[in-house]
């Protein structure tokens, strides 16, 4: 296990865009979690030069582009730090060097359900200004139906699949994003940025029934008999062709690794470098966990700090406190998510997991609502955040803090022993008890 004790007393937390820094009661005993260590790579910009170069299941991306017409690059939206910057002009100077003409070459913003990313934002996620000069930068729409085409369904649980066709109909495929622990899917990126990353509605709200998440198996780190790992397995192989391109970054958002190739061989090659880090064992449960959101960008909404709540779950004692910071500097989430809460708030988590039950099409992002019954049901949750204020916090159906060091002391005053854990970069650490 990685873990250190807090210097002079004080954590510090990811938490928006700066951090936030934490003092400790006086006498806890504070065991800090964080990943295994991992070096930065030395030429960020010769990595990638080499990964595309030296590819895993398929040839070099220079042999890969000859006599193709169009492509296709998915990158992932605003809520996760992919470092684009160093990958998307290489990428598209290659097909673009092999006569892909440039109006056919799309950058396609893979937001599932999510908003779509625009002006600076977008101009953020993309991250290099030469992208928008040489490619055509768009956002996926689920709710455009038009705009997907009908793979028909899966073999294996008849998940519809319908995907963007500007993805389908693409000469060339590449999916690209950042391989981190997914509370759901095991793990992020490769496979995930095609389905639900650019998927339609139905296929997504598919996958956010009930019928998958309350599967044991769809949890964080976890691809054995996941279900949502194996049908976006199911998927891209009814699609075709398709080739990642895969990158983990450590806590300053640098890189660290970085592969290319066949979309399911490259992601399962990135998965077992980065687990080696990320899960890591701590050998016993805590009464109380102080946790993040892992800052910006994921901390912007309520809607993704649930993420947060449940990652180190398995190191919670029944029954203890589980304290997250997080900004919501973007506030609460969208409305349809802020229904669901509304209706997690008036019925209570038990009410309002029957209602799911009987689904077959989760409504838009109650999925989120969903996760957070996983901690509740787990013990006492409470969140610290400067972006909520009024009704908004009482729909987020757990306790509101104003003050961090105050819960600690309240919850080690109520405990057996004043320990507890820190976790300080969030979801992107998973503690486990073995």
């Amino acid at each position: 296990m990685n873990s250190s004790a807090p210097r002079n007393g004080v954590v510090r937390l990811l938490y928006g865009r700066d951090g936030i820094d934490v003092r400790l009661p006086a006498g806890a005993r504070a065991t800090v979690i964080g990943k295994r260590p991992l070096p930065k790579l030395a030429d960020p910009a010769g990595a990638v030069a080499a990964a595309l170069a030296q590819p895993i299941g398929s040839v070099p991306l220079a042999e890969l582009v000859r006599g193709k017409r169009s492509a296709c690059i998915l990158i992932c939206d605003v809520t996760r730090p992919v470092p684009n910057r160093l990958f998307l002009r290489p990428l598209i100077e290659a097909m673009l060097a092999a006569g892909v003409p440039r109006e056919r070459v799309t950058v396609l913003v893979a937001t599932g359900l999510h908003r779509p990313n625009e002006g600076e934002e977008l101009a953020e996620v993309v991250g290099d200004p030469w992208v928008f000069a040489h490619a055509r930068v768009e956002n996926h729409l689920a709710r455009d139906a038009a705009a997907h085409v009908d793979l028909g369904v899966t073999p294996t649980r008849g998940t519809p699949v319908r995907l963007d066709r500007r993805f389908v109909e693409a000469d060339l495929r590449i999916a690209t994003g950042l391989v981190e622990p997914h509370f759901m899917a095991g793990w992020s990126g490769g496979r995930k940025v095609v389905a639900p990353g650019v998927a339609h509605e139905d296929t997504i709200r598919t996958f956010h029934s009930a019928r998958f998440m309350e599967d044991p198996a769809a949890i964080q780190c976890n691809l054995d008999g996941n279900p949502l790992h194996e049908e976006q397995l199911a998927i891209v192989r009814m699609l075709g062709e398709v080739h990642a391109l895969n990158t983990v970054i450590d806590e300053d958002r640098d890189l660290v690794h970085v592969n290319f190739g066949e979309v399911i061989a490259s992601h399962l090659a990135a998965v077992e470098f980065v687990a080696r880090s990320v899960r890591v064992p701590v050998g016993r449960r805590f009464r109380t966990i102080l946790t993040s959101s892992a800052g910006h960008p994921l901390d912007k909404t309520y809607y993704q700090t649930i993420k947060g709540m449940v990652t180190p779950l398995d190191i919670l004692e029944p029954g203890g406190t589980l304290i997250v910071a997080s900004s919501c500097s973007e506030g609460f989430g969208s409305e349809h998510f802020r229904a669901a809460q509304a209706r997690l708030v008036a019925l209570g988590p038990d009410a309002f997991l029957r209602t799911l039950l009987a689904k077959r099409f989760a409504d838009i992002d109650e999925w989120q609502t969903e996760m957070q019954l996983k901690p509740l049901r787990a013990g006492r949750v409470q969140l610290y955040t400067t972006g909520l204020g009024g009704g908004d916090r009482a729909l987020t159906g757990v306790e509101m803090v104003d003050s961090v060091e105050v819960a600690l002391e309240r919850a080690l005053a109520g405990a057996a022993d004043r320990d507890l854990a820190v976790v300080p970069e969030g979801p992107y650490v998973v503690p486990v008890v073995a």
